[in-house]
């Protein structure tokens, strides 16, 4: 294990690979659940960790502020989407190593938040064992996605074990991510504690046993929506973990990914004027430095 930096105990751990990813103008740019939701994470004031997996080459200076243990590979994870007529395609051409619960530092086990958020099937379902006391909190995309030999990403069920679903305290999926398929999602409702649907410029959805309250997201003018998903989930995992009230909290996390579509990139996390006045609005404790 290459450790970069390392704190004795993160308020908020995020698990999972960083990603390269192609852009169809040229370039690339860094990406992931990971980056998204612990920049998101960070911006509500946690002390931020993040275990990762990459080659040496990758530039962390955009993850400036969060603690990084990073597994050493030859190759870092890298998509690229490609946008078609019947709808956006992707790609996946190279992944970076396996996560596993001998990859943890043995002090961030006792983290009181911990996201799981993989991206290419690349995180080991077992390692929630690892954290027996911590919020769990998951977005399980990277684990419905499957590759032909071309890398094309097709949608695959989840054809795990059960347990880490129903061991989770939260679980956050796209209607995207089910296919919009009402077969999937009532699976998902009958192996999670509490489920939420992040439906774009919708809003959310979230299901909690037999009850289901939908959050309609405030208008705003799209300048791109990559990662908003991911704000969602750290925003609500962030806000349930204090409050334990799911449906209190999902306007907070509805509001704040919604004003990440306003900007590009990174430029999407939300600012601190939006963290203070949108989380005095719901009564959401947030850890600002100024």
């Amino acid at each position: 294990m290459t450790l970069i930096q390392q704190t004795s105990q993160p308020e908020y751990l995020i698990i999972g690979h960083l990603t390269t990813d192609l852009l169809e103008q040229g370039g690339s740019k860094m990406g992931g659940t990971v980056t998204y939701a612990g920049l998101t994470a960070l911006a509500l004031g946690n002390r931020v960790s993040l275990l990762t997996s990459c080659s040496s080459n990758v530039d962390f200076s955009p993850l400036a502020g969060i603690d990084l243990s990073v597994l050493p590979s030859k190759c870092t994870t890298t998509y690229k989407n490609i946008s078609q007529p019947q709808g956006r395609v992707q790609y996946m051409y190279e992944r970076a190593e396996s996560i596993t619960a001998h990859s943890i530092p043995p002090e961030w086990t006792n983290a009181p938040l911990v996201q799981l958020g993989p991206i290419a099937d690349e995180i080991d379902p077992q390692i929630f064992t690892a954290f027996p006391n911590a919020f769990l909190g998951i977005t399980p995309q990277g684990w419905l996605r499957g590759f032909d030999s071309g890398g094309k990403v097709r949608p695959i069920d989840w054809h795990y074990d059960e347990a880490l679903l129903k061991r989770a305290d939260a679980t956050v999926l796209s209607l995207e991510d089910l296919g919009s398929d009402p077969a999937k999602v009532a699976f998902w409702r009958s192996v999670s504690k509490v489920l939420v649907i992040t439906r774009n410029k919708d809003g959310a959805t979230v299901y909690v046993g037999n009850e289901a309250h939908e959050f309609h997201a405030p208008f705003k003018v799209l300048v791109e929506d990559t990662g908003a998903g991911d704000v969602f989930s750290a925003c609500f995992f962030h806000a349930y973990a204090q409050s334990r009230d799911p449906f209190t909290v999902a306007p907070f996390a509805v509001e704040l990914a919604a004003c990440s579509v306003t900007r590009k990139g990174f430029a999407s996390i939300p600012t601190a004027v939006e963290v203070r006045s949108i989380a005095a609005k719901y009564g959401i404790k947030v850890g600002l430095n100024d």
